[in-house]
């Protein structure tokens, strides 16, 4: 399974664009928020690649309806659970101990948050930690990017992808 993984991408619809593009073989999209304008237009252009997406509300989203925090059950032949939110409400600009301790809680074995636009890919006592950084305004070295998780029978595989 192909899952590919975007945040804060504030208004930047070409990025958007252009990484849904590069991965229209992709199984599932996740945007984890701060992408409302951008993720709207895209349904209206690509209205069937809707279905593949999972939105979540981030702190600059004031009309979109979905949640800001989710876990997904993958129900394959490799159960995997997603927990996956926007990151503002568990205040992830000062530490992510409070997030991980969520994940930990509700026996997620992924872990994805955004709102830091700074990229960041681990794995830690069992849990993946990926945050994809920002499509829009990056942090830190300013490179645009976005995360891949390939999900197999051998595991998980997780990297971060550049544009």
């Amino acid at each position: 399974m192909k899952i590919i993984v975007i945040s804060d991408t504030h208004g930047a619809f070409e990025k958007l664009h252009q990484v849904v593009t590069l991965h229209k073989d992709a199984d599932m999209f996740i945007h984890l928020g701060d992408g409302e304008r951008e993720l709207n237009r895209l349904f209206c252009e690509l209205p069937l690649l809707e279905e593949k997406f999972y939105c979540l509300k981030g702190n600059c989203d004031f009309g979109l309806l979905s949640n800001s925090i989710r876990t997904l059950n993958l129900a394959l032949p490799y159960e995997h659970r997603i927990f996956a939110c926007h990151g503002d409400y568990f205040q992830v600009k000062y530490s992510t101990a409070r997030i991980i301790h969520e994940a930990r809680r509700l026996q997620a074995d992924i872990l994805l948050y955004g709102h830091t636009h700074v990229r960041e890919c681990h794995y830690e006592n069992g849990l993946y930690i990926i945050n994809p950084g920002s499509l829009g305004c990056p942090r830190g070295d300013l490179k645009y990017s976005y995360a891949l998780l390939d999900i197999s029978e051998q595991g998980i595989l997780a990297n971060i992808a550049f544009l």
